[in-house]
């Protein structure tokens, strides 16, 4: 990567990825050289999808847009950034209440790392309700997620409750 190339990280657990994250990601992309979108191995929750199917999963939406990398990673975040040598750390903003947790977040994210600075964006109205964990839900009972997620995560959604029932 050159010299001057501008690196940012859009971190998550994306479990599943929606259209909501997909904006922040087509947004935030165009911000930078390259977007590394990091998927969080979160060991304090049990995901409904593993880290590789997520990390697939957004290999597959993101396909069409050129500067995205999607790896996964655990630890904290700030040296994850470091390590890639990213200078900004992009979160999406739903509503006020995250604004609160994430604002503390970023501020403890500079004090231990002065070298990258996080950038907030406002999720578009029209996603703004929208969460992974809703989509969960939503699907754990069978309710049709197509106007949240794309396509292909649909599908892996509806193939992931049909074995969890089996199983």
């Amino acid at each position: 990567m050159g010299v001057n190339m501008r690196i940012g990280i859009y971190p998550g657990s994306f479990d599943p990825v929606t259209f909501g994250h997909l904006d922040i990601i087509l947004r935030s992309s165009q911000l930078v050289d390259t977007l590394i979108i990091g998927v969080l191995k979160n060991s304090n929750k049990v995901p409904l999808f593993t880290t590789e199917e997520r990390v697939e999963l957004l290999r597959e939406v993101t396909k069409d847009i050129p500067n995205v990398i999607i790896e996964a990673y655990d630890g904290l975040l700030v040296d994850y950034a470091r390590e890639k040598s990213a200078s900004v750390i992009f979160r999406g903003l739903r509503v006020v209440t995250d604004f609160e947790y994430e604002l503390q977040l970023a501020q403890t994210n500079h004090k231990l790392n002065p070298d990258v600075d996080t950038v907030f964006l406002t999720t578009s109205v029209q996603y703004s309700y929208l969460s992974s964990s809703t989509v969960r839900e939503i699907a754990s009972y069978g309710g049709n997620v197509e106007q949240f997620v794309p396509t292909c995560v649909v599908q892996a959604i509806q193939d992931k409750f049909k074995k969890l029932r089996r199983d």
